[in-house]
C-alpha cells in the first residue's frame, strides 16, 4: 500500500532548496516511449538523491501503474487537481522508490478535458496547483509531467505548467515526420501562453543499431535539431517493455539491462546539462 504522505515527511533533514523545475515529457505521437521515459527518467533523477515528483496527466494512467499504484490504490489524483482545485500535496502519494512520489492518474480524468472545458483560466489549472505557495514544502528538486498521447487541453495544462518540454522521438520515419506538429504547438504554447517555455531535449528511444533507419532518423534529428537531441538513445530492449508489468521502472526490475543502464546515462546527461545551463 502506497502511503501518501509528502516526501518532505520523509526526510525532514533536506533543507529549503529553490522552487522545483518542471518538465514535460510529451509528444502527440502514442508508443514513441513517452510515458516509459517519464517513469525511468523520474527514477533515475530520484535514484541520484534528487527529490522527484511524477504527475500522470495521461487518462491511461500507465505511468501510475508503472511504478506500482494499482487502480484500487489511486484515489483522489490529476483529475481532482484540475477540475476540483484540490491541493497537489493532499493528492501526493509515496512510491516504493526512495525520493520518488507521483500524483496518480484516476480514470475519470479521461473526462477532464470536456468538464475543463467551460473552466475559468482552463489552461492554467494544473500550472496553478503545482506553482501554489504550499507545494514549497514538498522540496522537490524536479517535477515530471507525463503528458497524454495527444494535443489537447491535459497536454495543454502539462505545456504551460512546465519550464521546459522533454520529446521522446521512437527511430522511425513516421514519428520524425508528426515532430514538426508539436514543435508548433509548442511555440503557439510559448508565445500566447507560456513564455518562459523552452524545449529541454530530443530523446531518440527504440534505437537499433541493426536498423539502417535507426541510423538515418537519428542523423536527421541531430541535423535539424543539433545538440538539442540528447547524447543518449535508449535502444530496443525486452526488459523496458517487462518491467511495468511489474510495476517497477527498468533500473529496479533489471538495473544491469541495457535498457537500465541507457535511463541511468540518461538521468546523468540530464543533469549535466541542467548544471551548465
Amino acid at each position: 500500500m502506497l502511503d501518501k504522505t509528502s516526501n518532505a515527511a520523509r526526510h525532514p533533514s533536506r533543507g529549503p532548496t529553490m522552487p522545483a523545475t518542471i518538465v514535460a515529457v510529451a509528444n502527440q505521437k502514442g508508443g514513441v516511449g513517452k510515458t516509459t521515459t517519464a517513469i525511468n527518467l523520474a527514477a533515475a533523477l530520484a535514484d541520484t538523491g534528487r527529490n522527484v515528483l511524477l504527475v500522470d496527466l495521461d487518462p491511461q494512467g500507465n505511468a501510475s501503474t508503472g511504478l506500482g499504484v494499482s487502480r484500487s490504490e489511486r484515489g483522489a489524483g490529476t483529475y481532482a487537481l484540475l477540475t476540483e482545485s484540490v491541493a497537489a500535496l493532499a493528492v501526493t502519494q509515496i512510491t516504493s522508490i526512495p525520493n520518488l512520489s507521483i500524483i496518480a492518474a484516476e480514470p475519470d480524468l479521461a473526462g477532464a478535458e470536456i468538464e475543463l472545458v467551460s473552466r475559468e483560466n482552463r489552461e492554467f489549472r494544473l500550472r496553478e496547483a503545482l506553482r501554489a505557495e504550499g507545494m514549497s514544502a514538498a522540496r522537490h528538486d524536479f517535477i515530471i509531467i507525463d503528458c497524454p498521447p495527444s494535443l489537447g487541453l491535459l497536454t495543454l495544462n502539462g505545456l504551460v505548467a512546465a519550464h521546459a518540454v522533454f520529446v521522446p522521438l521512437q527511430c522511425e520515419f513516421f514519428a520524425l515526420e508528426g515532430l514538426s506538429q508539436l514543435m508548433r504547438t509548442i511555440e503557439a504554447v510559448r508565445h500566447r501562453l507560456n513564455p518562459s517555455l523552452f524545449l529541454e531535449g530530443i530523446l531518440l528511444t527504440m534505437y537499433d543499431r541493426r536498423n539502417n533507419l535507426s541510423e538515418l532518423v537519428a542523423d536527421d534529428a541531430r541535423s535539424f535539431f543539433g545538440d538539442k537531441v540528447y547524447e543518449t538513445m535508449i535502444p530496443r530492449n525486452i526488459r523496458i517493455s517487462e518491467a511495468p508489468s511489474h510495476g517497477k521502472p527498468v533500473i529496479t526490475y533489471d538495473p544491469r539491462s541495457p535498457g537500465a543502464q541507457a535511463y541511468i546515462k540518461l538521468a546523468q546527461e540530464f543533469l549535466e546539462r541542467h548544471a551548465r545551463a
